[in-house]
């Protein structure tokens, strides 16, 4: 069975036991977590679409541990103009294993 979430303004499609990094959500590692915001769930042939989300669906998972991303280098630049301008960014992420999925 899989399911597709909403969640840091992303989406993904999750089964059981995956492990997927998120942005930041509150809570503190081995703690359970749960979305209600499910687009769509299903298996192969049987798949239910919600307008926008699927009414009574959530997947429930557990926190793994918080870590931060990749530094992400923004760097601006114009040409025989001597403007260089360079930016780093580092996400505060949360890696997440799905434990249940119901619909």
């Amino acid at each position: 069975m899989h399911a597709v979430i909403l969640t840091g303004g992303k989406q993904y499609r999750v089964q059981v036991d995956d492990i997927i990094d998120i942005e930041l959500i509150e809570g503190n590692d081995g703690e359970k977590v749960e979305f209600n915001d499910v687009l769509s769930v299903g298996d192969g042939k049987d798949v239910k679409f919600g307008s926008p989300t699927v009414s009574g669906a959530k997947v429930e998972g557990e926190i793994v541990n918080h870590f931060r991303g990749d530094k992400l280098i923004a760097f601006k630049f114009k040409k025989r103009k001597g403007y260089h301008k360079t930016k780093g960014h580092r996400q505060n992420l949360v890696k997440v294993k799905i434990s249940k999925i119901s619909a």
